[in-house]
């Protein structure tokens, strides 16, 4: 679906995050139209380009592969390639960007790649749905939290941060290498580092910032990397007694008076900015949430909810995510599922431009347009990304390349996603394939517990004397069956001597009157222990 919102062009792009994350190595940057959208290189399934694209050169540093990814784009599909400071600018490198009309721009060293995609998206607005006309507010695009920034920077001469209540930065203006390494470092991570964020709240400074309407001032704090930081002044920005974020500017010394108002003044546009992106990253969540389910539940809506996603005539491969049971407060769950969908949306439009991701029903869908295998390894990425604080699980449902394909690829992550969830501990992600087997064990159970359905006479004979004689028949059992037969195995599972192992499979086999030489008697045994004793034979 087309955005009547103008693209940034590629200038802006380097205005914005040029000097601290982004350098114009070679090429022109005032020739490009806007950016189409933000594309990772990879070598292997080369992704499709929108017009004008920003590709990403991803671990791409030999000069013979540069200049061949160059040489292989007409002129107008790529407005710049993004690769790994040094750039390798060789004559043949050179003659490529040339000839493809590409700008080489460098990206600083020690900037993670995600931090990159999410700076560009925040620029680019990539992914929009359905986004609204272009609005002005306090005469900047609204929104645009890159332009207050260098708005808000102008007022002060001095280079500043926009951070939200969480000290990540969302905006930053031009001319931080004015300030210090500490602030460098900052913008680098897009988080204020922990070792300040002790400090600063050791020294009170959230406290004093979160309460006071007017400008908060912190003395230097001791860096054992680069010396004493330098002044800081932050102010709170709040939309009536809601905390929004902050404004952080790195000054010589302290503001004067018209500067100081001029700062005050500024928090009101900084937070009409911030409620217009939260407003629209509201309205774009709940549009992509209505379209991701339109096309999951595949109804009279479906197709056109993945033209309008961009995934129409696509192979799709659905992933589940959501968090293991936790006793957390269900306002705090909700939010941290919020989190993770935001991260994952992110992730996927980072690495597969093309994905689409939502928090539907509880749970966030993820449709993305690659092979099972790529999805587990983009999975298992974003697994390793999100840390494990609320431990997130991801299900995952085999390729669907057509509307009842993707119904059944939903189906199929759910199933997966379930056996995550009863199972105890690692792992955190699986597919359909390599679990199914436990979950056909899960649904046989619940018909079984719809019908009350109990075991047979033996086993219930054997539970009875269990809960009479304090005894552990049922679980001797289990473990004999588990161990096909092998009584050393068995003994070592429930830790307990041999001898005295075989003494109480001779006993169930008495009290149950059990012939264990039986084929389909074994096989019986094991059904019910796993379907209808879900508490003894628990998937594991």
């Amino acid at each position: 679906m087309s955005s009547s919102r103008p693209r940034a062009s590629l200038s802006r792009i380097v205005d914005d995050l040029g000097a601290t994350l982004l350098d114009l190595v070679h090429g022109d940057t005032e020739s490009a139209a806007g950016i189409g959208g933000v594309v990772i290189h990879d070598p292997v399934d080369a992704p499709p380009l929108p017009p004008y694209a920003l590709i990403l050169g991803v671990g791409l540093d030999d000069p013979e592969r540069i200049a061949e990814l160059l040489g292989s784009l007409r002129r107008g599909a790529a407005a710049a390639l993004v690769l790994r400071a040094p750039v390798p600018l060789t004559p043949a490198v050179r003659a490529a960007a040339d000839a493809a009309n590409v700008a080489l721009l460098g990206l600083s060293r020690g900037v993670p790649w995600a931090h990159l995609a999410a700076m560009l998206r925040s620029l680019l607005a990539e992914g929009d749905v359905g986004v609204a006309e272009p609005e002005s507010l306090g005469g900047l695009p609204s929104g645009d939290l890159f332009a207050v920034a260098n708005a808000v920077a102008a007022l002060l001469d001095a280079p500043i941060t926009i951070e939200d209540r969480n000290s990540r930065v969302l905006a930053f203006s031009g001319r931080q290498d004015e300030a210090d390494a500490s602030r460098v470092e900052t913008i680098l991570g897009r988080q204020v580092p922990e070792r300040f964020s002790r400090m600063l709240s050791e020294r009170g400074v959230f406290r004093e910032l979160h309460r006071s309407d007017r400008p908060v001032y912190i003395e230097p704090l001791p860096d054992s990397r680069s010396g004493l930081t330098m002044l800081r002044v932050a102010i709170a920005v709040r939309a009536g007694d809601q905390f929004l974020g902050s404004i952080w500017a790195a000054v010589p010394e302290p503001l004067s008076e018209e500067r100081t108002e001029a700062l005050t003044e500024a928090v009101k546009l900084v937070a009409l900015h911030l409620l217009r992106v939260r407003a629209g990253a509201d309205v774009q969540r709940r549009l992509r949430a209505d379209l991701l389910s339109s096309a999951l539940e595949g109804g009279a809506g479906a197709r056109d909810a993945l033209e309008r996603l961009g995934l129409a005539g696509r192979s799709l491969v659905v992933l589940a995510v959501a968090l293991r049971e936790s006793a957390a407060d269900g306002a705090i769950v909700a939010q941290e599922l919020e989190r993770v969908g935001d991260a994952l949306a992110v992730h996927l439009g980072a690495v597969q431009p093309r994905s689409a991701a939502a928090l539907v029903g509880g749970v966030i869908y993820g449709l993305v347009p690659a092979t099972e295998d790529s999805v587990v390894r983009i999975a298992t990425d974003f697994l390793h990304r999100v840390g494990d604080r609320m431990c997130p699980i991801v299900g995952l449902g085999p390729a669907g390349r057509d509307l009842a394909g993707i119904v059944q690829a939903r189906a199929g992550a759910d199933r997966a996603l379930r056996v995550l969830r009863e199972r105890r501990g690692a792992p955190r992600i699986a597919r359909l394939a390599d679990v199914q087997v436990e979950s056909l064990v899960l649904e046989l159970r619940d018909l079984a517990a719809a019908r009350g359905d109990r075991p047979g006479e033996a086993l219930e004979r054997l539970i009875r004397y269990d809960e009479r004689h304090r005894s552990n028949l049922v679980e001797t059992l289990q473990a004999w069956l588990d161990a096909f037969g092998d009584v050393a195995i068995a003994s070592d599972a429930l830790h307990v001597p041999a001898n005295t192992f075989r003494y109480r499979l001779r006993r169930a086999v008495e009290v149950g009157d059990i012939d264990l030489d039986d084929p389909n008697t074994r096989f019986g045994l094991q059904l019910q222990l796993r379907v209808l004793v879900p508490h003894r034979g628990r998937p594991n």
